[in-house]
């Protein structure tokens, strides 16, 4: 049989029901990404946490909660410009729930009123996607500002007192553009080689090692046709 108990402690009453509501307001919650859709900006998420739940008999029994379905993605971003990331599943996050429903304004943007008159409920989670537990934590740089990748092989970074600018992977880096300025010295260690078209330098070309044009080298090739006097010299051979 059931055992029901009566507490006549007014403060423990007034406590025990601020703990009831307690348990049924959602404010954040840690959770793992299922699937993502990109066109959307949505994601399904497995919240982290079981929930308690207690059974007649008396018993706390721990529960999965449900998956949270349609979660707004946040992605860094204003002024016309946004930083997005590949979201994967497995990707951890935080689900910040809103504490009014958002179905209205998430289908017409703007202000909108209320679809439903819930508060604090599941249903209305924003995902934000890089929040990492312990095992899945990384080094981070403690000098300077970086977009990379998780295993630290590619990444763009800035240094806040020197102001460089780091740019390190082990893939190709590629630039598209109808023209591309460099502005100051540039040194280049490495071959270069040009696919297609034609180049035009203006100003001094100052070449430290060898050059080679068409097959030939700028510091060792010979010339034929060479007569004693005023002549000139032939072609490279």
């Amino acid at each position: 049989m059931r055992q029901l108990e009566r507490n006549t402690d007014f403060l423990s009453v007034i406590l025990s029901a601020m703990q009831g509501t307690q348990s049924k307001l959602w404010t954040a919650t840690p959770g793992v990404i299922q699937s993502f859709n990109d066109g959307a900006i949505t994601c399904v998420v497995q919240p982290s946490i079981r929930e308690p739940l207690r059974m007649q008999d008396g018993r706390r029994v721990m529960h999965t909660l449900p998956l949270l379905l349609d979660c707004p993605v946040m992605f860094p971003g204003g002024g016309g410009c946004t930083l997005t990331f590949p979201v994967k599943p497995g990707d951890e996050c935080l689900v910040v729930l809103s504490s009014r429903c958002i179905d209205s304004w998430w289908q017409s943007g703007g202000v909108q009123d209320p679809a439903e008159f819930r508060m604090h409920d599941l249903s209305d989670g924003f995902a934000f996607v890089g929040v990492r537990s312990q095992p899945r934590a990384f080094s981070v740089s403690s000098s300077a500002t970086q977009l990379r990748s998780d295993d630290g092989a590619a990444f763009i970074e800035i240094h806040p007192g020197s102001h460089a600018v780091n740019v390190t992977t082990t893939g190709d880096i590629t630039m598209t553009a109808p023209n591309i300025v460099l502005n100051g010295n540039v040194q280049i260690n490495g071959p270069v080689v040009q696919s297609g078209g034609g180049s035009t330098m203006q100003g001094p070309l100052a070449v430290a090692g060898d050059a080679t044009a068409g097959g030939k080298s700028l510091l060792h090739h010979i010339h034929g046709g060479v007569l004693p006097g005023g002549g000139n010299t032939g072609q490279p051979v």
